[in-house]
């Protein structure tokens, strides 16, 4: 047994203590009243860096929550690794779907549940781990930054500014990110592509206010059936999406992604089980896996207006609203996109209502060659750590921060993910598979090694 072997070993349960310490605070970004865990969460985070062996960390503020800025001791001739993750989490309703309190670690059959478990506390904090590892043995070979933020989950709206503030601050050579999936249990993936994303909110107004339906019904607009009308009208029978310009700008598959895809052999009745619906649906002439990593959608996220209590009540609501959001491929524009859908939406509407299209946040989508050499260095890293060759994948998630670190500081990045797709992140009952987060310690601390090897970084 290697060297590293042996100290994770030997130190996995002090690991998945610290690990539990994170998931006991409640860091919700988007609640006023958690506004005081975010700050704890962030002190405990520079703590576990500190006691990592790196010198360097500090709770740096924005016009948002904290952001945790850290670095080992700048060694000439080494090359720098910048770390990304998000120590805030989603809120945990609904409570009553939780088996045990979301906010208390419990392990069951190998996993750990706490929300934050696999996003992105237990995926960020192997890198921590890794560097613990390697300081412990003397071993660390390159230089590291973290950059651990706290608003990921509200859109990261302090983040892309303090990235281009601190630019020089933040210089680097790879970026190594872990807050995605891997494509099967016990099978790592390189992740090479992340769809962007533009979020959009629709008001429908109809009358100054609530009308009895016996008294008005039929002679005055109802702004929920115009707002479900309108967003019929936005995919066909095929689920294609009809957005005049929408696919204008797509990269369009190549067929050696797809036979590379073919051979996952994906399973789509095993994923219909997963997610338990009656049958999968989606755009026509893709497959499933296709749908979901390399082309556009145009989902309602939610829908409201009206009266939706307990019993009955007649009423013509004044207003509806909706929230939209639009995943995106290379090469699509977030506001291009979104200046589209809300055209096609006030062209699709009736005279007899106003309607307001409000563009919340949005973010690039991202690609890189699956060739890259900094991924070969992640193939052999994740080979070593779950003894089973990777797989080349693109997911349907969206990082936006991933376009705004590599664009800004022009570097190459890593996206190591030990999350799988069941794992209930953003639901009750949020899991983390420990075997994976010991797993994902051994492969980040043999990815320092690999980087530190490739020629382009040897001086």
């Amino acid at each position: 047994m290697s060297e590293i072997a042996t100290y994770l070993e030997q130190n996995a349960a002090k690991f998945e203590e610290d690990l539990k310490r994170l998931l006991r605070i409640p860091s919700v970004s988007t609640s006023e009243e958690h506004k005081p865990d975010m700050l704890a969460c962030a002190q405990e985070v520079v703590r576990q860096l500190h006691e990592a062996g790196i010198p360097k960390a500090e709770i740096m503020p924005t016009p948002g929550h904290p952001i945790v800025y850290a670095e080992s001791e700048q060694l000439p001739n080494r090359p720098t690794l910048l770390i990304y993750g998000h120590y805030d989490v989603q809120p945990e309703d609904p409570l009553d779907e939780w088996e045990t309190p979301p906010f208390e670690p419990s392990i069951r059959d190998g996993k750990i549940y706490a929300r934050g478990a696999s996003d992105d506390k237990g995926q960020f904090i192997i890198h921590l781990k890794a560097a613990q590892t390697l300081n412990a043995l003397g071993q660390l070979p390159v230089n590291l930054k973290f950059c651990i933020e706290g608003e990921e989950e509200c859109g990261s709206p302090s983040l892309d500014p303090w990235i281009r503030e601190h630019a020089e601050l933040l210089k680097a050579d790879v970026l190594v990110i872990s807050d995605t999936t891997m494509y099967g249990p016990g099978q790592p993936s390189l992740l090479y592509g992340l769809r962007g994303l533009a979020y959009l909110e629709v008001e429908v107004k109809g009358g100054d206010s609530d009308m009895h339906s016996g008294m008005f019904g039929g002679a005055v607009p109802n702004p929920i059936n115009e707002l479900c009308r309108i967003i019929a009208a936005l995919k066909d029978e095929n689920y294609h999406i009809t957005v005049p310009g929408f696919y204008d700008k797509v990269r369009p598959l190549t067929e050696e992604e797809r036979e590379e895809w073919r051979k996952l052999n994906f399973d789509d009745e095993e994923y219909r089980k997963l997610v338990g619906a009656p049958a999968l649906c989606g755009e026509k002439g893709f497959t499933s896996i296709e749908r979901r990593w390399a082309r556009p959608t145009l989902d309602v996220n939610g829908i409201w207006g009206g009266f939706t209590g307990e019993g009955a009540k007649t009423v013509i609501p004044s207003k509806a609203y909706a929230k939209i959001s639009c995943r995106l491929v290379p090469d699509q524009d977030d506001r291009e996109i979104a200046k589209l859908v809300e055209e096609e939406i006030k062209r699709l509407a009736s005279p007899a209502v106003e309607v307001k299209v409000s563009f919340h946040h949005g973010g690039a989508p991202w690609m890189t060659s699956p060739d890259a050499p900094v991924l070969q260095a992640a193939n052999i890293a994740a080979q070593k750590a779950w003894k089973a060759t990777p797989v080349k994948v693109r997911e349907g998630g969206s990082i936006p921060i991933v376009s705004t670190f590599t664009q800004v500081l022009q570097v190459p990045a890593v996206l190591l993910g030990i999350g799988l797709e069941d794992e209930q992140i953003h639901a009750p009952n949020e899991h983390l598979s420990l075997e994976n987060f010991h797993a994902g310690i051994a492969a980040s601390a043999y990815l320092m090694q690999e980087i530190a090897a490739l020629p382009e970084f040897k001086k």
